[in-house]
């Protein structure tokens, strides 16, 4: 964008001199290239990608019904390699303990993606939260679905509610 500008400076100053008025001509033409910059958008900003999960109780027997229940919603925003996630859950039957993000395919347990911190309220009714510098590899794998979210409580140590990652 600058070598625009700076180009299209030159030929108006070009322009302007060789009418024979060059100082009131280039502070003319220097003022109003100024006050169009601010208009222009800038090419190499990053727009945020959006992403959202419905968390729900993970999958349960009846022997677990007594221990496992809630609901949630979480947003997530990549910007760059930064993604920053933000939510909400309550009901648990017993207090959150941790949250993580896992990989797999939708509906299917996987693996944790080690060292991602996430807070998590330690209650029954909370928030999760946290920003996370991602990899190539996990951006790819975020944008195609296969990271979700899962939250622990103390009776249920395996896991209580989870969502996926979804645009």
């Amino acid at each position: 964008m600058s070598l625009w500008l700076s180009w299209l400076t030159g030929m108006m100053q070009t322009m302007a001199t060789r009418r024979g008025r060059p100082a009131a001509a280039t502070a003319l033409l220097t003022a109003a290239l100024v006050s169009l910059v601010p208009a222009i958008p800038d090419l190499n900003a990053q727009t945020a990608e959006m992403f959202k999960a419905r968390l729900s109780p993970v999958p349960i027997n009846i022997s677990m019904m007594s221990t496992i229940a809630g609901s949630g919603s979480l947003t997530a925003t990549l910007q760059g390699k930064q993604l920053t996630i933000q939510g909400s859950f309550e009901g648990l039957r017993s207090p959150a303990t941790t949250a993580q993000i896992r990989r797999g395919p939708k509906g299917i347990r996987g693996p944790v993606i080690p060292n991602f911190e996430l807070a998590v309220t330690k209650a029954e009714k909370g928030t999760v939260s946290g920003t996370l510098e991602l990899t190539p590899d996990q951006i790819a794998d975020l944008r195609n679905g296969r990271w979700y979210l899962q939250i622990q409580s103390e009776r249920a140590p395996d896991g209580n509610l989870w969502g996926w990652l979804l645009k």
